[in-house]
């Protein structure tokens, strides 16, 4: 990698350059991304997560292109056209797309319309028209008119010429660029529904007759447009006047007036309709597409990271139901480490003996075992079953849990390797009660597309949708922390350093060894060698081990270092540990070294305040309104609570208990201008809100947060209307309080307890 890329990067991200170069050496040799932005601070500069993995994708973008750029060399050098000043452009190409632009000349092609021209010797005649210089064209391409090559007339000829002369104006590198620059900025897209299939696409029926700026569509139209497209719904084109275009193309080539000059005028204006507009709009729908799709992956990645990151119960025995009518509701007793110790099924749907049956069979699990909490899905006949389990007037915490995804664990290999012997509804309501006892623990164990929160997750390119939800996973499990002697295999995979491999190497090495009592134990596991323990050491907490330090992120690297801070306080790190008033005499700056600088001492000094914190939020109680179960129920003006299940670009998606989310519009969140949703709610969040518009047709129920708003919402039948042009918010504006509505305090204080 050249210095002037590492450079580019710099400056692209607002850094030094010496933070690349350390970067990116940190990650060719291995180094993972929690691991050096924890634990390299004074290396990288204190670089966060986001900013290495900005290094990372920036840097194999220029890795790629440096490989194309060889590929380009050699082919062009075999064909012999390579010049001093042609390798000077393709090396110094910023993108991909201009060092294909430069290429295209030399590029292999199939036989075109120019490349039979040039067979018929008709290239000497494109020159003169390019030249511009002949006052009487007819003499010259009589010259050209031959029989035996196929030209019979001065017409062919000319046609000959003008065809080549079309795809030099096609191949001109900066031609492109400037169709490219003008379609950048005043293209369209432009949408149609296809004839006869208007009531199939009704879902799509703001788009029947749309267009917009490409430069104003935000990522949720496009892929809305695109989808409804290849449903073969909607008809979706690119589009840009002419007048905008070829304007600019004459203005390079036409140099002057007379018969050579309306050639090339011909010449440019088939260039661009056959082969420039077709070209440049395709380009333009890859590059639209890509920029639509890695924003929609970037919403689904942090909706992800909030759902992960959710409020974990704690270890507390837990009655878990996966709800049903017909088939009843499969009912299971967890015990705080989550372990299956008794399943059943109840009917309390299925008439008065279904119901009280059911009662017994709840009320004695709780008292059997002691139940701490109770969680019920959220799916079919969930608000159902839990009006049945409230009207128990148990004092334990009722939870509904979004079971998105349990399904497909259940029927999984993960879970069948956990539960050979259970059904999959069993095995579904095990999945449910761990999801409330601690969210990321269990949804690691399935795809992430699977849980429900994505904005057309399945219509963007997977390969990068995969590879963002794999570091949104790892950064959230090594952010947390992973307990070395309980954690599944599959959270195990997701630990700096390790991988499917490696954890399951650990869980064979407890399996016959029993469990681990230091960190430095890990070095016994087959094939987890020097680096693997370097990376993941940190990230792997033992309560109760030898070392105390074992339970904390503090890196083994700098056990030594805590050590050195106790004996000159003349304490052990236990000590340390214990009291404060010793913590608040270590000065941090008499440890600096050349290894160890003040973030990474401060960093220590945090973990000793408090060892292994969880950085998750504590645990809320949350209930629905009493009698609103469906849509029917909903009026215009309601006041309810709900929880926030999905964020998209244009809003955010509330479950108010009806069995469909609600939409909560941009314009609908706050009392002020809102540019981006994540200003104002995250995934899981808990929220009021009031019903505006209820369309039972259409299933779709539109909610504000706005104070104070209990108005019906004018329909806004056009999309354009969410992209309208607003001033910029105030940078006094307070964001909204991010915690919800204010909770019951003694089940607060109830649920707190079991953390």
């Amino acid at each position: 990698m050249t210095m002037s890329s590492e450079i580019s990067i710099a400056k692209e991200l607002n850094i030094q350059t010496k933070q690349v170069q350390t970067t990116i050496q940190l990650l060719d040799e291995g180094a993972t991304i929690p691991f050096i932005a924890r634990y390299r601070k004074e290396m990288t500069g204190s670089l966060d997560e986001v900013q290495v993995a900005a290094i990372r994708d920036r840097i194999q973008q220029l890795r790629d292109l440096d490989k194309r750029k060889e590929a380009v060399l050699k082919s062009v050098t075999e064909q012999g056209k390579l010049t001093a000043e042609l390798e000077s452009q393709i090396r110094t190409a910023a993108t991909m797309s201009a060092l294909e632009d430069i290429y295209l000349p030399y590029k292999p092609k199939r036989k075109t319309r120019a490349s039979i021209a040039r067979e018929k010797g008709l290239l000497p005649l494109a020159e003169l028209l390019l030249a511009q210089d002949i006052r009487q064209l007819q003499p010259k391409a009589e010259a050209f008119v031959d029989a035996e090559k196929g030209v019979e007339s001065v017409e062919q000829a000319l046609a000959g010429a003008r065809d080549i002369v079309a795809e030099i104006i096609n191949e001109d590198a900066e031609v492109r660029n400037t169709v490219r620059r003008v379609l950048e900025k005043k293209g369209k897209f432009v949408c149609r529904v296809v004839a006869g299939k208007e009531a199939s696409a009704q879902k799509f029926r703001d788009y029947f007759e749309w267009s917009e700026f490409i430069k104003d569509a935000p990522s949720h139209r496009v892929l809305a447009m695109r989808r409804g497209e290849k449903e073969e719904l909607l008809s979706l084109d690119i589009t840009v006047e002419d007048v905008d275009v070829l304007p600019q193309i004459e203005k390079r080539y036409i140099k002057s007036v007379g018969e050579a000059a309306d050639q090339l005028q011909l010449a440019v204006q088939d260039s661009y309709k056959r082969l420039l507009k077709p070209s440049m709009e395709t380009e333009m729908r890859v590059l639209t597409r890509q920029k639509a799709d890695e924003e929609a992956i970037k919403v689904f990645a942090e909706n992800v990271r909030q759902l992960l990151l959710a409020a974990p119960l704690g270890a507390v025995s837990l009655l878990a139901i996966d709800p049903g009518f017909r088939t009843g509701c499969k009912t299971v007793v967890l015990n705080a480490q989550g372990s299956l110790l008794e399943n059943t099924a109840i009917f309390p749907h299925n008439g008065a003996g279904g119901e009280a049956e059911a009662q017994k069979t709840i009320n004695h699990l709780v008292s059997k075992y002691d139940v701490g909490a109770i969680a019920i899905g959220n799916g079919t006949a969930g608000r159902e079953t839990e009006t049945f389990v409230r009207k128990l007037s148990l004092t334990i915490p009722i939870v509904m849990v979004n079971e998105s995804g349990a399904s497909i664990y259940s029927a999984s290999e993960v879970a069948r390797e956990e539960f050979p012997d259970q059904d999959i509804t069993v095995r579904g309501a095990v999945s449910i009660g761990r999801r409330l006892m601690d969210p990321l623990a269990e949804l690691v164990k399935i795809d992430p597309k699977s849980i429900g929160v994505g904005q057309y997750q399945h219509d963007v390119d997977q390969n990068k949708l995969q590879g963002a939800l794999d570091d949104t996973v790892v950064s959230c499990v090594n952010a947390v922390g992973v307990e070395l002697n309980t954690a599944s295999k599959q959270i195990l995979a997701y630990v700096s350093g390790l991988g499917p491999a490696l954890a399951q190497q650990i869980v064979n090495y407890r399996q016959e060894n029993g469990p681990f009592s230091s960190r430095k134990e890990l070095k016994k596991v087959p094939r987890l060698g020097a680096k693997a323990y370097e990376q993941s050491a940190a990230f792997l907490r033992i309560r109760d081990a030898k070392h105390p330090l074992d339970a904390s992120a503090v890196h083994p690297e700098r056990y030594a270092l805590v050590e050195s801070m106790a004996k000159d306080l003349k304490a052990t790190v236990q000590d340390l540990l214990r009291d404060e008033q010793l913590r608040q005499q270590i000065d941090p700056k008499r440890y600096v070294s050349e290894e160890v600088g003040l973030p990474t001492l401060h960093d220590i000094l945090a973990e000793l305040a408090k060892p292994g914190l969880d950085p998750r939020d504590q645990f809320e109680q949350f209930s629905f309104t009493d009698g609103v179960n469906s849509v029917k129920d909903l009026r215009v003006g309601m006041r309810l609570p709900g929880i926030v299940t999905n964020i998209t670009n244009f809003g955010a998606f509330v479950d108010i208990g009806v069995h469909q989310d609600g939409m909560v519009h941009l314009s609908q969140l706050a009392n002020r201008y809102v540019q981006d949703p994540r200003e104002v709610v995250k995934v899981q969040q808990k929220v009021e809100v009031t019903v505006i518009e209820v369309d039972e047709q259409r299933n779709r129920i539109s909610l504000s947060m706005k104070s104070g708003d209990t108005q019906p919402r004018k329909r806004q039948d056009r999309p354009e209307r969410q992209t309208e042009k607003r001033e910029k918010r105030s940078d006094n504006n307070k964001k909204r309080d991010s915690n919800g509505g204010d909770m019951a305090t003694k089940l607060a204080q109830l649920a707190s307890k079991f953390k």
